[in-house]
């Protein structure tokens, strides 16, 4: 099947530990995620899937079309992040799905507390989902020294 072909059928959500690697390219272009310095060696992205606690892909007919992933030491604390649908799939609760089958599978594990931080715009789809500012809070980030 051709990458940009839309697949038909219906849609899976399930944890996974490896995924294809063109379609982890193509979710990352899609979100405007991609760095020209990754260039032509993304195999750094098998990495994120397999070292993440968690991580959710949503497919139809075996083609990847959204991910989502849980960074924590499964007892107490959990991040999401990289949560991203195709452009084209959005709007069909593939997301909200993704976040989900996430939060069960570290709640399972006895994570209690699961945090985020949502890109500018999203903080809506996110606070329907049962989260909340963390006031008191400030997202910080290590300078890039390049």
């Amino acid at each position: 099947m051709d990458i940009n072909e839309e697949p038909q059928g219906e849609i899976e959500i399930r944890l996974i530990k490896t995924a294809p690697l063109d379609a982890l390219v193509s979710l990352y272009k899609d979100a405007g995620w991609w760095k020209d310095s990754h260039g032509d060696a993304p195999e750094f992205l098998h990495k994120i899937v397999a070292d993440s606690a968690l991580f959710a892909g949503a497919f139809v007919n075996k083609k990847m079309i959204g991910m989502g992933r849980a960074l924590s030491d499964l007892a107490s604390d959990a991040y999401i992040q990289d949560v991203a649908v195709l452009k084209k799939f959005q709007g069909r609760g593939v997301g909200e799905k993704i976040i989900q089958i996430l939060i069960t599978g570290l709640k399972k594990n006895g994570v209690d507390w699961i945090g985020l931080i949502a890109q500018p715009g999203t903080a809506g789809f996110y606070e329907k989902l049962g989260f909340e500012l963390l006031e008191g809070h400030v997202p910080l980030k290590l300078k890039d020294k390049n």
